[in-house]
């Protein structure tokens, strides 16, 4: 039996940051990109917490780090779905292909 590693959480905090920006650059509705945007963060905090768990001398610093990332995806999540849900009343889709009007 062998123990899970450093190595393993990093791979998996790898494949959850390459899934979250493939899902951001290929998908075109909101909701499908604020997903990708968690799964980055998500693998963020999984390299934080790793790296705090393996190397004693930073041990709070990584799981602090990873509370940060959870407050502001909250945050995040909140101020995107407000902005998702006012374009849905302007254009009756969440599709952001049709969001011309709004560049700047």
């Amino acid at each position: 039996m062998s123990d899970v590693g450093l190595t393993h959480y990093l791979l998996l905090g790898a494949v959850l940051f390459v899934c979250g920006a493939v899902c951001m650059a290929t998908k075109r509705n909101a909701i499908g990109i604020l997903m990708g945007v968690e799964l980055v963060l998500n693998g963020a905090s999984i390299n934080f917490v790793a790296f705090a768990h393996f190397n004693r001398a930073f041990e709070m610093e990584g799981q602090v780090f990873a509370l940060f990332v959870i407050v502001l995806a909250a945050a995040e999540a909140a101020v995107a779905l407000a902005i998702v849900l006012n374009f849905y009343n302007n254009h009756a889709t969440v599709d952001v292909d049709t969001a011309e009007e709004l560049k700047g």
